[in-house]
């Protein structure tokens, strides 16, 4: 997507300019080596239609095919990974659909292309699934939601931690997971964050989770 503005309007009222594809390559350079690793997470808190996480999921992707083309089960496994670790937060609806939608046919272009009839129905679902709770129609000012009922961001963390086809989610509010929210927290009456000390000596806040769900087999989350 080129165009930078929308409107006037939406400038004025959400300081809202797209970043050009050239300056979002610049910028995503500089860190190459994380978007290059396909489990690495990365949100964008004005996501706009996804700019960023468009390159980001484009170059995760590479790394994708090249590491397991020759295994489906394989790709669809890592494809699942890759889109799990983008996170998006807009004010603008519009921009929220429109930036699913390009993450989502970014990846069924490659899987199709690649695996042609054999890609599977269960996938492409698994990956709209993911998208819807990932990438959300929300303020990052105030951490919540902007449709009503009004309610706290939460994001889910995806992952595979037997290293088999198991997919694990937990879901997190989003104020727990930023570093200088803890007395912000508290004066929202968000979950308290339990301190912990590290093998270095140090305390850590960890984030508490307001839902874990039990593994279930990656193709038939969602349902």
């Amino acid at each position: 997507m080129n165009q930078q503005v929308i409107s006037k309007k939406r400038v004025a009222d959400h300081g809202e300019v797209f970043t050009s594809s050239r300056e979002v390559n610049a910028m995503l350079d500089l860190v190459k080596q994380e978007t290059e690793r396909i489990d690495s997470r990365f949100l964008e808190p004005a996501c706009g239609t996804g700019n960023f996480l468009t390159e980001i999921l484009n170059r995760k992707l590479q790394v994708v095919e090249r590491k397991y083309r020759r295994s489906q089960l394989d790709y669809e496994r890592n494809l699942v990974s890759a889109v799990s670790s983008i996170y998006g937060i807009d004010i603008q609806e519009d921009n929220v659909i429109e930036c699913r939608k390009r993450l989502f046919e970014i990846v069924n272009e490659r899987y199709t292309k690649l695996f042609k009839q054999k890609a599977r129905n269960e996938c492409r679902r698994v990956i709209r699934f993911i998208l819807e709770k990932n990438i959300i129609w929300g303020d990052a000012l105030d951490l919540r939601t902007v449709k009503k009922p009004i309610q706290q961001i939460i994001f889910s963390e995806w992952s595979f931690p037997f290293n088999n086809s198991m997919l694990k989610r937990r879901d997190f509010v989003f104020a727990e997971l930023l570093p200088d929210e803890s007395k912000k927290g508290n004066q929202l009456g968000l979950f308290s964050k339990n301190e912990h000390v590290s093998d270095l000596g140090e305390k850590v806040f960890l984030p508490t989770e307001t839902h874990s769900y039990e593994p279930v087999h990656f193709l038939k989350v969602g349902e």
